[in-house]
Order: structure tokens, then sequence, then C-alpha cells
């Protein structure tokens, strides 16, 4: 599975009624492919291929570590204790993913 149908996939994973109020921008940057960001706002969700300007948080991680979170092998606060996952921003929002897409 690529990277773009990971992204595919968490998109069409995304819970709305948990993103209700919400206006957020999670970024994704992959080591070892492309960076995406996922526009959350009011209940929707937008998936973009590229940097945003201002994102509410940034994750870094490789593709297998996106891989094996998105499919509910590998625990996000499990990776990034082991430093497969890094944050830059508001990083109680990446704690949040966990609520907006269902994981594996």
């Amino acid at each position: 599975m690529s990277v773009a149908q990971v992204f595919e996939t968490l998109a069409q994973n995304f819970n709305a009624d948990a993103a209700s109020g919400l206006d957020l921008i999670f970024q994704f940057a992959i080591e070892d492919d492309n960076t995406y960001h996922l526009v959350i706002n009011d209940g929707t969700c937008q998936l973009v291929e590229g940097e945003n300007d201002d994102p509410s948080v940034t994750l870094i991680m490789n593709s297998d570590t996106l891989k094996g979170i998105v499919s509910g092998e590998t625990d996000g606060m499990q990776a990034f204790m082991a430093g497969q996952l890094r944050a830059e921003g508001d990083m109680m929002l990446a704690t949040k993913l966990g609520e907006l897409f269902t994981m594996g």
C-alpha cells in the first residue's frame, strides 16, 4: 500500500461527529515520501498533498511507522516514546487523532 493510499484510507475512516466544531490542520511529514495535511473543519476532512503554511500540529515519521499506526499494528504513543514519531506544534492535538479517525 502506498503512502497516498494510506492517507485515503485514513480520510475514509474519518469520524465527522468527533470533529464537530473543530478547525485544525494535521500535517504529516513522511521522511521517505511526501508531506500531506488533513484539514479538519467543523465535521469535514480534506486530504491535501503538500505542506501547509500554518499547521496545528506536524507529525514526522517514516512510511513504515505511518502504515503501522493506521493499520492498528503500531500504537502511536509507543511509536512516539520509541522515537519513531515526532511532533511539532500543539502536541496535545496529536492525541486527538485516535478520536477523529478509526485506526486498524
